[in-house]
């Protein structure tokens, strides 16, 4: 049997992989080990638990609130919410525990639980595996100790979690957004009333797309997986900018006023240059991950910014900055976190601190960007081979050096294995797209020789 947690929580197709069950088990759990792990001592606990506008997620969340309340955990629903503002309202009100039903950006039959420890930082490793290990043992037969009487959980509706999620965004942007237009993309998802509340209440113009969930339309055709809507209405209402969300708005990619992308990259080149005139940038350094681009290592050799990069993965990205005290890390995505106001990546918060940085220099959104240019950089996915022979072939070694060596310092190749499917990702960057093309597909054909 696989293990249930991934790198971000657990997911699966809800009512299918996902059931009622489980989450109520995963619930009771994750009380039990945590009171176990002494974070409820002395005191009864409270757990703070929100989700995204998904239709399955109104059943998962009953399960979720059942199961906390049976163990003997106060409850506050705080009802659709972004994940980070569910991270922040798990610190902000000293919550032993958060949970966060949502897929992100998967489609809308998918969803997940993602859990919080107190602080509102994500639960580390151990105490996942320690929560699954214990769910285990007891969907097999061992039972639970219950409370009963006065000892089981309350449940409360909290609706104060909007305005105090709202008005911690909005207080700790360095300027107001004052004479900007733009377009928030909210993809149907759990930024959908958030952003546009933010970004109006710091004084921009806002125009909106996305932000009539229905419980079936998440991410459909919008948001920052499809970003076409977005750009044609940008042009359309002659807006500075346009920001895009995914379901549960841990993420933000921008477009600018052209209509072109500007990707996680560039939002960490423009935020880092932003933070270090601002003396916030602590250590100088960025992190990002090695499937940032090439462009982006580049642009902070240029300003002077160290960077230091990680395993693909915000949870990486992440403990390296708080294991070293930097303050800003992202990914290509539009994951990013600005680690003095946020616990986790929060798309909303960036997409303010873009937008501020806008507004605080006068130059347009492209110009802010164009401190890095993306090398070209093609992606091929190569199936049905071993990937777990990447590092110890001698044939492929030889291939990847030859490659490195056509590619010299303007270029660059990652070999990486999927972390979930029999397939080896080919990446190659460089100055000229169609160079780029003809090394990856020769890499591609070299793991097929080689693994296959």
């Amino acid at each position: 049997m696989g293990r249930l947690f991934g790198t971000d929580g657990v997911r699966g197709v809800a009512n299918a992989d996902l059931t009622a069950e489980l989450a109520l088990g995963l619930s009771v759990a994750a009380a039990h080990v945590l009171a176990e792990a002494g974070t409820f001592e002395g005191h009864r606990p409270v757990a703070v638990v929100g989700r995204d506008p998904r239709a399955s997620g109104e059943f998962l969340e009953a399960a979720v609130v059942a199961g906390l309340a049976s163990a003997g955990v106060d409850v506050l629903r705080v009802g659709v919410l972004p994940t980070p503002a569910v991270a922040y309202l798990t610190g902000s009100l000293g919550a032993d525990l958060g949970v966060m039903l949502s897929a992100s950006h998967n489609p809308m039959p998918d969803n997940g639980i993602k859990f919080f420890a107190r602080g509102g930082h994500k639960l580390a490793d151990e105490l996942e595996d320690r929560i699954e290990r214990t769910y285990r043992a007891h969907s097999s037969g061992e039972p639970w100790e219950r409370p009963t009487g006065a000892g089981v959980g309350r449940v409360t509706v909290y609706d104060e979690g909007f305005d105090n999620y709202v008005a911690h965004l909005v207080g700790v942007l360095p300027n107001r957004l004052d004479g900007l237009k733009i377009v928030i993309d909210g993809a149907h998802g759990a930024a959908a009333r958030v952003s546009p509340e933010a970004f109006a209440r710091a004084g921009a113009e806002v125009i909106t797309l996305g932000t009539e969930p229905d419980g079936l339309n998440i991410n459909d055709g919008c948001g920052s997986t499809h970003l076409a809507l977005l750009r044609a209405a940008v042009v359309e209402h002659g807006a500075d900018l346009g920001v895009a969300h995914d379901g549960d708005a841990d993420r933000c990619l921008a477009v600018d006023r052209e209509g072109h992308e500007v990707d996680g990259d560039q939002i960490l080149a423009v935020l880092a240059l932003g933070m270090r005139e601002a003396g916030t940038l602590r250590k100088n350094t960025v992190v990002a991950t090695v499937m940032s681009n090439l462009g982006f290592k580049l642009a902070m050799e240029r300003a002077g910014i160290g960077l230091v990069q990680t395993a693909v993965g915000d949870r990486y990205v992440l403990e390296e900055m708080k294991a070293h005290g930097f303050a800003l890390g992202g990914e290509q995505s539009g994951h990013v976190i600005v680690l003095d106001h946020a616990t986790t990546g929060d798309g909303t918060l960036t997409g303010l601190m873009l937008a501020a940085r806008v507004a605080a220099t006068g130059r347009p959104l492209a110009e802010l960007a164009g401190v890095m240019e993306r090398l070209p950089q093609i992606l091929i996915n190569v199936p049905d081979v071993d990937r777990a022979r990447v590092a110890t072939s001698p044939e492929l070694t030889a291939a990847v050096t030859e490659a490195e060596r056509e590619l010299g310092a303007t270029g660059r190749v990652l070999l990486r294995p999927s972390g979930t499917e029999p397939l080896v990702r080919v990446m190659v960057e460089a100055a000229d797209i169609e160079q780029a093309r003809a090394v990856a597909g020769r890499l591609a054909d070299a793991v097929k020789s080689a693994l296959g």
